[in-house]
């Protein structure tokens, strides 16, 4: 379906990811987020520190490391060692290690969410942490880490034994620090990364046990009710995985309603797990496609130009902030779908994604994205204090760059060898 708004004159037509101005554009906002990140991420007592808009240590004095920062962070310090980046593996030692020391429970196993200087904060053992965990030590396998096998055998085991539900097909959500309280929640969330870090597994390992999961959680999260809701995705489960859309929760994390920015982050995992499946599932490629369309059309805020946050199940706005997140995760979806689709509406959003991220995103005086703007585009903290992550941006800015093949990681390697092949 195109129509002429939806088509590029032939002059104009190709990618923008094959010209090598705009690579360099690319290469030149990545290796901005890695200066604006590196140095005073680096907490000289172990972890990360989250930072403020001018990129100084939030709460400086014994700040709390919550799981997902630390592990993103290293899966963004092994990106900066795949690509050469200077400075990336003295990041990606400190993050291991502080992973293995002090996230993982030694006397119960698997990992906890918070930690400060004096110990743990926040007990709990969520599946979420638990991708972002397999996602750090895969990704860090890649750049052949010490550590990085014992820490996937380590948190598989754990995934296997406390998370994975085989008779769904999916990861329950959360437990209490001793695992003896699993909480009735369940959540679409936790089970998206956890297909992010599946398929990195696979990637990593070889081992196809990695990607049936993936696979499984992909039929029932988006085949069996994205797919049933108009491509829409369901946040929010409970038991006995009956669709809740009543849920509110954490506005951050587990917001009401439905959040668009989720739909985008799906639309690419699933062009990856349809390419590391050998092509075998096509249902997985008009997903992605759909969900792309759906965000657009229902989330993009056509006066303003961003994604608002979430939406209620009538397509109305809930949040209407606009967070950098789902313009980063639009544009690794745009790429990668237009790497294989030749519909010019993929390749239209990319450059109007780049355009609103260059021209209202991007922090050009002080460097780093802005975590969140208004309605009409003002940056505002309403959700998010600071700069949260280099690893949604990062990952925008490099994923144009190389084979829509899999995971980053793997694609870059991919492409260094056929360099190395050519010469």
């Amino acid at each position: 379906m195109t129509d002429a708004s939806h088509t590029l004159p032939k002059t104009n037509s190709s990618p923008w990811s094959s010209r090598p101005f705009h690579r360099q554009y690319l290469m030149r906002q990545a290796n901005n987020l890695f200066d604006f990140f590196e140095g005073p991420s680096l907490n000289p007592k172990g972890g990360f520190f989250e930072l403020d808009d001018d990129g100084m240590p939030l709460n400086e004095d014994n700040a709390v490391r919550q799981i997902h920062v630390t592990t993103r962070m290293v899966h963004c310090a092994a990106i900066g060692s795949l690509i050469g980046r200077p400075g990336s593996g003295e990041l990606l030692d400190h993050g291991m290690a502080y992973i293995w020391d002090k996230h993982r429970d030694a006397k119960h196993g698997g990992y906890v969410w918070g930690v400060d200087d004096n110990g743990v904060t926040d007990g709990s053992k969520q599946a979420y942490g638990h991708a972002f965990v397999l996602l750090a030590a895969s990704s860090a396998k890649l750049v052949g880490h010490p550590l990085a096998d014992q820490m996937i055998a380590d948190v598989t085991a754990v995934i296997n034994a406390r998370f994975w539900d085989e008779n769904v097909g999916a990861m329950r959500d959360e437990y209490s620090q001793d695992w003896a309280t699993l909480l009735p929640y369940r959540g679409q969330n936790a089970n998206m990364h956890m297909t992010e870090a599946l398929m990195a597994a696979f990637e990593a390992t070889g081992d196809r046990a990695y990607l049936s999961k993936a696979e499984r959680i992909a039929e029932l999260i988006i085949a069996k009710h994205a797919v049933q809701l108009g491509h829409r995705v369901a946040e929010h489960f409970d038991a006995n995985w009956a669709l809740d859309k009543h849920y509110e929760g954490n506005e951050m994390f587990r917001p009401s309603g439905t959040t668009p920015g989720h739909w985008l982050e799906w639309s690419r995992l699933l062009m990856q797990l349809w390419i590391l499946g050998d092509k075998r599932l096509s249902w997985l490629t008009d997903a992605a496609r759909n969900l792309f369309r759906q965000s657009i059309e229902l989330g993009w805020d056509h006066q303003h130009g961003g994604f608002f946050y979430t939406l209620d199940w009538d397509n109305k706005p809930i949040m209407r902030e606009k967070l950098w997140w789902p313009v980063s995760e639009a544009i690794g979806a745009a790429a990668f779908l237009s790497a294989y689709d030749r519909d010019d509406y993929f390749q239209i959003w990319y450059r109007k994604l780049w355009d609103y991220a260059e021209n209202h995103v991007i922090d050009h005086a002080r460097g780093g994205w802005m975590s969140e703007l208004t309605e009409d585009l003002t940056p505002t903290s309403r959700l998010f204090v600071g700069k949260p992550d280099i690893y949604h941006a990062l990952q925008a800015c490099l994923i144009p760059l190389y084979p829509a093949t899999g995971s980053l990681t793997a694609a870059i390697i991919a492409a260094d060898h056929t360099v190395k092949q050519h010469h």
